[in-house]
């Protein structure tokens, strides 16, 4: 299929199922955070899935292709992102199975209703406050910094539109995992499943994903290590298998 790209624009391979994705450089592109997160994810078939901050729309087009999920909908303020998830949407021939809603995260649970999902994905900004900001506005700024939504915004939408027992994921940064853990509890959303990924192994990790059950039992499950690179800087096997997995 062919694509009409604006200027700077670029189409690029996700290496699975022929999928690709519109990105622009100098705005923002999506990261290795995504890409774990996708295989972090437990999706069973006919669910339906929301990702809060689709950017431009790489969570649901990559849990369309490794998981048996029924529908995928992206939800994001940026417009410009939003159009280029769309386009991508188009161009991987996912409209039965991905929609992307332009809106506000804090005003999620008015636009899609109370138990509408039944899960709830987020790749959301890390920084908080206003440190290295130099432009709110930017592309780049909105993604990275709690400019727009905050993490209190995040859970508390995801806590109105997650059923009873429906599950909740989030990649974040782990110096601000008790932060994370004690908010989570505060919305009902209940930590089971955690994950701290290694860039290397003799490296802090740089990376924490976490599952939520929304009015979930106090009980959690720490995976083992997930590191990414070996001292040679190759991915280790398991990244290499995680990149291309279906589940």
């Amino acid at each position: 299929m062919t694509i009409n790209l604006k200027p700077e624009e670029r189409l690029d391979d996700l290496q699975i199922k022929g999928y690709h994705i519109i990105q622009h450089p100098g705005k923002f592109c999506f990261g290795m955070d995504s890409s774990l997160l996708s295989s972090f994810v437990r999706v069973k078939p006919e669910e339906k899935i929301l990702d809060l901050g689709t950017g431009t729309g790489v969570l649901p087009i990559l849990l369309a292709a490794k998981t048996k999920g029924k529908h995928f909908t992206g939800l994001e303020i940026q417009e410009e992102s939003a159009d280029m998830a769309r386009r991508s949407v188009v161009y991987n021939q996912l409209e039965d199975r991905i929609q992307i809603v332009t809106g506000d995260i804090k005003e999620a649970a008015s636009i899609f209703g109370s138990v509408s999902f039944d899960v709830i994905v987020t790749n959301p900004p890390y920084m908080i406050g206003e440190h290295g900001i130099q432009n709110e506005k930017d592309a780049k700024t909105i993604a990275r910094h709690e400019v727009l939504c905050t993490l209190d915004d995040i859970l508390r939408e995801s806590a109105k539109i997650l059923p009873f027992k429906g599950r909740f994921y989030m990649v974040h940064r782990p110096f601000r995992l008790a932060e994370i853990l004690s908010k989570m509890v505060q919305y009902k959303i209940e930590p089971k499943r955690m994950r701290l990924v290694y860039p290397y192994i003799d490296k802090e990790p740089n990376m924490v994903m976490i599952e939520g059950f929304r009015g979930g039992n106090s009980r959690m499950t720490i995976e083992k290590p997930l590191i990414v690179y070996r001292q040679d800087g190759s991915y280790t096997q398991e990244v290499l298998e995680l990149y291309q997995a279906e589940h």
